[in-house]
C-alpha cells in the first residue's frame, strides 16, 4: 500500500463513526434546564419568532418588486410549504423531548456529521437572523425620529468605504442585541414574560391594520387599470414564494424550547399547529389589506404599512403601525437569543462543540455562557458588518434543515421501536423465562406472531404482490427508496426550476425526463408506503407518510434552488469550515465516541423449527449495544 493513503478499514472506521447514531433513550424527560413553559408560552415564542419584521418590511417588497397584489397567494403557498415542515418538527418535537431542533432530529435518525453540519447551519441562521432584525428595529427607530440617529453617528464616526462593513456602526442595533441578551440570561421565565408582552401588542396592532385596512379598501387597486392582480405571472409568483417562505422560519423555536416544555408531548405540536395558523393568517390578510389600500406600484419597501396610512391621511395610524413593528422585532430577537444557544448548548453536551457551553447556571437554569458568548457575537455583526448579502444565508439554511428533518422523519418511522431502555447497573435484571414444555412454546410463537408485523418489514397483505422485495437484506429495499427518492427530488426540482432551456434539450427530451424523475419519485413513496411504519398512540404523528414529508423534501428542494449561485458559494464555505471544526474536535470528544458497549445483556429467543410444530427454542445472549441500522432495521430490543 502507498504511504499516506488510508487503509480500507480505516476508512470503514470512519464512515462508521461520522454515521454514528444518538439513542433515544437519550432523549428523556430528565434535564438540567427548567421545564416551565406551558402551551401558551410556546405558541407565543412561535408567533413571535414568525410574525415579525417580515409583516411589516417583507410584504411591501415583495407585493412592489416580485408579485404585485398576487403577493396573497406567495404567501399562501409558503404556508403550505412551510406546513410541510412544521408537521415534520411537531412529529419529532412530541417524541424527542431534547432541545436542539433539527440538530438532535437529525442526529438520532440520519448520523453524527449531517447531525453536526445542520447544528452548524442553525447556529450561522440564528446569528444573521437576530442580526439582520435588530439592524430592521434600529432602523424603523431612526426613521420615526427622521433620522437623526442615523445623521449623528456618520457625522461623529464617519461613513466606512470598506468591503463587507456596513456604511456606519449601527450602535442602536448592537445595544439592543445585548440588553436582549442579558433579559434572556435571566431565565425562560423571564424570556417569555417579555415575549407575551411584546406580542400581545403587536397582535392588537395587527388586528387594528386588518380592521381599518379593509375599511379603507379601494379594490380597483386590484383591477386591470392598475396592472392587474398577477402582473408579473406565474414565475413572479414561484419567485415571491420563495421570498415569503423567509417570513414562517421562526415555529422551530418551539422545538428548540421541548426540553423546557411542562409537556412537551402535548404542547409542542399544538403550539406549532397554532402558531403557524396565526403567522399565516395575519401575513395573508395583511398583505391583502395593504395591496387594496394603495395600489401595489406605489409601495415604499421599506414601510410600506405604515407609508400607506400616512398617504391615506392617516398619520397616527402611521405611528400605531410603526410601534407594532418595534414590538414584533422584539419579539424575534428574544426568539433568535433564546433558541441560539440551546443549539449550542445540545451540541456541547453531545460533545460536538466546545465543552465551556454546555454549562448551565444553577439558580436561572439557562445555558449562560452560550447566550453571553453568542450575544455578544450577534450584537458584534449588527454593529460592523453589512447584511445585505449575509441574509440569503437565512433561507438556504432554513430549507436544507427542513429537508433533513422530512428525511429524518421517514428514516424513523422504518425504524423498530426499543421496547424499553436499558436499566441501571445498579438494578437487578429479571431471570429470563424459559420455555420448556409443549404449550409454553406455541404461547411464545403466539406471542411473536401477535407482535408482527413490525416497522421495516413488508405489510402482510401486500406479501403476494410484493414478495420479490423480501429477497433483499434487512432494510436493503427502505433505503434504496429513500435515497431514490431524494435524487428522484433533486433532479425533478432542478428540471422544475431550470426548465429545458437551461439544459439545451429538445421539448421532448425534457418532457420525457420530467416524466421519468416523476415516476422514480412517485414509485419510492409507493415503495416506502408497501412497508410496515412505527404507530404510537400517545404522541403526534403526521399523516399520510411518506407522501407529506416526501412532498415537504421536493418543495424545499425548489425553492432552494431558486436561490442565487453565490449564495450556495458562500454556503459551501461555511460549511467546510463546519468539516474542519468536526474533524479537528467534535469527532474526538463526542459522548458517543466515548461510549463503551455495555456488554451481553439482551436476551432473545429463536424458534429453531424441526419439521413439527414442537421446535426448539433456545435462549440467546446477544449484546445490546448493535452498530447503526440502515433505515427498516432496527436495533434489537434491550430486554425481552
Amino acid at each position: 500500500m502507498a504511504l499516506g493513503l488510508p487503509s480500507a478499514a480505516g476508512l470503514a472506521r470512519l464512515c462508521q463513526r461520522v454515521n454514528r447514531l444518538k439513542r433515544l433513550e437519550d432523549t428523556t424527560m430528565e434535564t438540567s434546564l427548567r421545564r416551565c413553559l406551558s402551551t401558551l408560552d410556546l405558541t407565543l415564542l412561535g408567533v413571535g419568532a414568525t410574525v415579525g419584521s417580515g409583516l411589516y418590511v417583507l410584504t411591501g417588497t415583495v407585493a412592489k418588486e416580485i408579485t404585485g397584489p398576487a403577493v396573497v397567494v406567495a404567501f399562501g403557498v409558503a404556508a403550505v410549504a412551510s406546513l410541510l415542515a412544521a408537521l415534520c418538527y411537531a412529529e419529532f418535537g412530541a417524541r424527542v423531548h431534547r432541545t436542539g431542533s433539527a440538530y438532535l432530529f437529525t442526529y438520532v435518525s440520519m448520523g453524527e456529521l449531517w447531525a453536526f453540519l445542520i447544528g452548524w447551519n442553525l447556529v450561522l441562521e440564528y446569528v444573521i437572523g437576530g442580526a439582520a432584525v435588530a439592524r430592521a428595529w434600529s432602523g424603523y427607530l431612526d426613521a420615526m425620529f427622521d433620522h437623526q440617529i442615523r445623521n449623528f453617528t456618520e457625522a461623529h464616526i464617519g461613513v466606512w468605504q470598506v468591503p463587507f462593513l456596513a456604511r456606519y456602526p449601527d450602535i442602536l442595533a448592537a445595544s439592543i442585541l445585548l440588553l436582549a441578551s442579558v433579559f434572556v440570561s435571566c431565565g425562560a421565565q423571564v424570556s417569555s414574560w417579555l415575549n407575551h408582552t411584546f406580542s400581545g401588542i403587536s397582535m392588537l396592532v395587527i388586528l387594528f391594520v386588518i380592521i381599518l385596512g379593509f375599511i379603507l379598501a379601494r379594490p380597483h387597486n386590484w383591477g386591470e387599470q392598475e396592472g392587474g392582480f398577477a402582473p408579473f405571472g406565474f414565475s413572479g409568483i414561484m419567485a415571491g414564494t420563495a421570498t415569503c417562505f423567509y417570513a414562517f422560519v421562526g415555529f422551530d423555536v418551539i422545538s428548540a424550547s421541548s426540553e423546557e416544555a411542562r409537556n412537551p408531548k402535548r404542547a409542542v405540536p399544538l403550539a406549532i399547529a397554532i402558531s403557524l395558523g396565526l403567522a399565516a393568517s395575519a401575513y395573508i390578510l395583511v398583505s391583502t389589506v395593504l395591496t387594496l389600500m394603495m395600489p401595489w406600484h406605489s409601495l415604499d419597501p421599506d414601510s410600506a404599512l405604515a407609508d400607506a396610512f400616512y398617504q391615506r391621511g392617516y398619520r397616527w395610524a402611521g405611528f400605531v403601525v410603526a410601534t407594532g413593528s418595534i414590538c414584533a422585532m422584539n419579539t424575534v430577537l428574544l426568539s433568535n437569543l433564546f433558541s441560539l444557544p440551546r443549539i449550542i448548548y445540545a451540541m456541547a453536551v453531545d460533545g460536538l462543540f466546545f465543552q465551556a457551553f454546555a454549562y448551565v447556571h444553577p439558580r436561572t437554569q439557562v445555558p449562560l455562557v452560550g447566550i453571553l458568548v453568542f450575544g455578544v457575537l450577534t450584537a458584534s455583526v449588527a454593529l460592523l458588518l453589512d447584511l445585505e448579502a449575509l441574509v440569503q444565508f437565512l433561507s438556504i439554511g432554513t430549507l436544507l434543515a427542513y429537508t433533513f428533518v422530512a428525511i429524518s422523519v421517514i428514516v424513523l418511522r422504518f425504524q423498530k421501536v426499543s421496547l424499553s431502555s436499558s436499566p441501571s447497573p445498579a438494578s437487578p435484571r429479571p431471570a429470563p423465562k424459559e420455555y420448556n414444555s409443549f404449550s409454553d412454546r406455541i404461547e411464545l410463537v403466539g406471542i411473536e406472531q401477535a407482535l408482527a408485523p413490525e416497522p421495516g418489514q413488508l405489510r402482510p397483505v401486500l406479501r403476494p404482490y410484493l414478495g420479490f422485495l423480501d429477497r433483499c437484506g434487512p432494510g436493503a429495499a427502505v433505503t434504496w427508496a429513500i435515497c431514490i427518492l431524494v435524487a428522484s427530488a433533486i433532479t425533478l426540482g432542478g428540471l422544475l426550476i431550470f426548465g429545458d432551456s437551461a439544459l439545451h434539450l429538445p421539448r421532448w427530451g425534457y418532457i420525457l425526463l420530467l416524466l421519468l424523475c416523476s415516476v422514480m419519485f412517485l414509485l419510492s413513496v409507493l415503495v416506502l408506503g408497501a412497508y410496515q411504519q412505527q404507530c404510537q398512540q400517545d404522541t403526534f404523528q403526521i399523516p399520510l407518510v411518506p407522501l407529506t414529508p416526501a412532498l415537504s423534501v421536493l418543495l424545499n428542494i425548489c425553492l432552494m434552488l431558486k436561490l442565487s449561485y453565490l449564495t450556495w458559494v458562500r454556503f459551501s464555505i461555511w460549511l467546510l469550515i463546519g468539516l474542519t471544526v468536526y474533524f479537528c474536535y467534535g469527532i474526538w470528544h463526542s459522548k458517543e465516541n466515548r461510549r463503551e458497549p455495555p456488554g451481553l445483556t439482551a436476551t432473545h429467543y429463536v424458534v429453531f423449527p424441526s419439521g413439527s410444530l414442537e421446535g426448539t427454542v433456545q435462549a440467546v445472549q446477544l449484546p445490546s449495544e448493535a452498530p447503526a441500522q440502515e433505515p427498516g432495521h432496527a436495533k434489537q430490543p434491550s430486554s425481552p
